[in-house]
């Protein structure tokens, strides 16, 4: 196995730095199995104030046995190191920048640019599927799920819906973003999926457990590791609404998150600073509640609250 310029003989686990134009390098986790296969790349930690990923990396990274596996695996565990200490929402800190809205990258541009720009050099030509954790930022709630998309080659999007359907989270949803890190990989021919695990700023080891074993999961599937998978219940959400703030204010979201709402009824509402109620958002149609935000003040164009339906 070849990472970066660096082999990684049979059976032998390596940490390597992932350069990183004009900056410090990330750190990437190798593991080249004892016998030949497929190669799964995860990343996390895109967003700082993700948690559960970034832990479940931390964990994976011991807990695999390279002289198990036939292929390989990179783990990423930390994508924006200076927006996770930081503790910075979405963004990188130097730029202010949303690393999964600026791909394809540019080894030229300020940091959030550069740092898209090495992980697709690095990432996409080793890896026969990508995974991206994620989870609820800081301000929000958010029922487990996984985006999978449908922009892509007939043949990749097809793979990363077999690959999702692997997952032990209960939505899988329809996705045709472009231009973030697991949406571009797809572009590019890579099969890929975002996964979503825990949110509001914390973390549990059960989150973490059930974040492990989804890249198990995926590891079985593509036969790196022995076993397969058994049947997984999930929904498959066909149309999601995405619902924004229309203006800065005071958010009071009225149903949770897992929550089936009829058509019509009220699922949050926005008011002013003088307490007039300036937006209220109301379900299209019946549908569960995928995440909301939780935070009391948003601003304007600030996701508010996602609900899909079959």
């Amino acid at each position: 196995m070849t990472f970066c310029g660096e082999t990684i003989l049979p059976g032998e686990r390596k940490k390597l730095p992932l350069p990183v134009p004009g900056s410090s390098p990330l750190e990437a986790v190798c593991l080249c199995g004892a016998s030949p296969g497929r190669t799964l790349a995860v990343t996390a930690g895109v967003h700082g104030c993700e948690y559960v990923g970034v832990q479940a990396l931390r964990t994976l990274e011991k807990a695999l046995d390279p002289a198990a596996l036939a292929g390989n695996v990179v783990l990423v565990p930390l994508v924006n190191p200076s927006g996770f200490y930081a503790g910075a929402k979405q963004v990188v800190p130097e730029d202010g920048v949303n690393l999964n809205r600026v791909f394809p990258g540019n080894p030229e541009g300020s940091l959030t640019f550069r740092l898209a720009f090495a992980l697709e050099q690095a990432l996409y030509p080793i890896a026969d599927l990508l995974a991206d954790l994620h989870g609820g930022d800081c301000n929000e709630a958010l029922c487990p799920l996984v985006f999978f998309p449908v922009t892509g080659a007939q043949a990749v999007n097809r793979a990363s819906l077999e690959a999702a359907k692997s997952l032990t989270v209960p939505y899988r949803i329809r996705s045709t973003a472009q231009n973030g890190l697991y949406s571009w990989a797809v572009q590019k021919g890579v099969p890929a999926l975002l996964l979503e695990r825990g949110g509001q700023g914390v973390w549990s080891e059960q989150e973490v457990a059930a974040c492990c074993e989804d890249i198990y999961s995926l590891l079985r599937h593509l036969e790196i590791l022995p076993g397969g998978n058994p049947p997984r219940e999930q929904v498959e959400i066909v149309q999601a609404v995405y619902e924004e703030a229309a203006a800065s204010g005071f958010w009071y979201p009225a149903v949770g998150v897992d929550r089936s709402v009829r058509m019509g009824v009220v699922l949050g509402y926005l008011e002013d600073m003088q307490g007039r109620v300036v937006q209220q958002v109301r379900a299209e149609f019946d549908g569960v509640v995928l995440y909301h935000t939780t935070a009391l003040g948003v601003r304007a164009k600030d996701p508010l609250i996602a609900y899909g339906r079959p």
